[in-house]
């Protein structure tokens, strides 16, 4: 079966909008969007559904959740829901594809990253205090009246207005957040740790395993000097140190030999990188480990 697919993102007169984001009031979803809700359908977007009164249900991936003033909901890129509300009903529904919290910017939104959106799709929706709704109610009244005019940097001021409106909710959704944000770092931290254990011959910039995570640098750097106290970076280096390490002790083998098998095809630029990281030569530390062996 496949299930219906209907993009808010696409002007009324069918014309592609402007930007990857919409905001519109509830009461649109009895007119114009009356046939995307009339089954189950999927969407290639995030979805977030506040209810301010009224009531109402969301049928999402199977479960039933009853739409309450105040609540709010999420729904992710493919899952399978279906919005059904009374004719009192009022609120919001925002539209906006992942990347447009990230357009133009060089580093993926730390929110994104935590799992802010997973973390509300997999709850039973949250019921917002009273002066943070409040409050809410005025940035959506911004982005409303934001996206309805055609000045300069408007993308932008939608993006922030938003940010804004997805701070106040992760602060109604502290606790368990801060959870799944700790387990999601140290499973980061794990899959890091094992990547350089893997690739660290060959892989010896943070780039490399940040490409290969799905993350980027500067975020991974983050996450990995968070968990352990120490950058992405000083774990690679020290992985490669320990090998070199090992080679002197326990192998005959020359710095040429062990530059080559550690991946350095410059003898130069491995002598320098192991003064770095050890503060001493490799000359130096062989003739400690002859020493230490002698003795």
């Amino acid at each position: 079966m496949k299930f219906p697919e209907y993009n808010p993102l696409l002007r009324p007169d069918g014309a592609d909008a402007t930007l990857p984001f919409r905001i519109h009031p509830l009461r649109l979803q009895r007119t114009e969007m009356a046939e995307h809700n009339a089954f189950p359908h999927k969407q290639n977007y995030i979805e977030i559904i506040w209810i301010t009164k009224g009531s109402g249900t969301l049928i999402m991936d199977m479960e039933k959740f009853t739409l309450q003033p105040d609540s709010i909901f999420c729904v992710t890129p493919g899952q399978l829901h279906q919005l059904k509300h009374d004719e009192y009903a009022e609120g919001y529904v925002l539209s906006f594809t992942d990347s447009f919290l990230h357009m133009g910017e060089q580093e993926f939104d730390l929110m994104y990253n935590s799992g802010l959106f997973q973390a509300l799709s997999r709850s039973a929706g949250i019921r917002l205090d009273a002066d943070i709704a409040g409050e809410m109610q005025e940035i959506a009244m911004k982005m409303q009246k934001e996206s309805n005019n055609v000045y300069l940097f408007r993308a932008e001021m939608l993006r922030r207005y938003l940010k804004i409106f997805l701070i106040y909710i992760t602060r109604q959704l502290q606790s368990p957040l801060q959870t799944i944000i700790q387990t999601r770092n140290l499973e980061l931290a794990e899959k890091f740790k094992s990547l350089v254990e893997e690739h660290f011959k060959t892989h010896r910039k943070v780039a490399d395993y940040a490409k290969l995570l799905a993350v980027t640098p500067n975020y991974l750097n983050e996450i990995i000097k968070k968990i352990t106290a120490y950058p992405a970076s000083h774990h690679i280096r020290q992985r490669i140190i320990l090998e070199a390490k090992r080679r002197v002790v326990y192998s005959d083998e020359c710095m040429k030999e062990v530059a080559w098998y550690l991946g350095f095809s410059d003898i130069a630029h491995f002598s320098k990188f192991f003064k770095n990281a050890t503060g001493t030569t490799f000359t130096d530390f062989r003739k400690e480990c002859v020493v230490i062996s002698v003795g």
